[in-house]
């Protein structure tokens, strides 16, 4: 960075942060945190479907060598999608 554009930065960031304006209008920042608790969801469902994969064939090769594993597979299974409910919760509660 040249020395012309350097002494010009920082003057305006720190002016900008010291600054008693909101750096964003209240209705962006609702649909910023909008889209970021959507974010989030998907990231929670993105990870529990990981998690299933895993679990889902574990628990299908199991119940093929054992059917009384049926019940501790299924909950197995599903425990994974509770990470995603919770997020939804949290979304709707904040």
């Amino acid at each position: 960075m040249s020395e012309l554009a350097h002494s010009a930065f920082w003057p305006v960031v720190a002016t900008t942060l010291q600054s008693d304006a909101p750096t964003l209008p209240p209705e962006s920042a609702e649909f910023l945190a909008g889209g970021m608790a959507a974010l989030a969801v998907g990231i929670a469902a993105y990870g529990a479907g990981i998690a299933e994969r895993g679990i889902g064939s574990a628990a299908v090769g199991a119940m093929a060598e054992n059917e009384d594993l049926f019940v501790r597979g299924l909950i197995l299974t599903v425990l994974p999608e509770t990470l995603v409910i919770l997020a939804l919760v949290a979304i709707f509660l904040a």
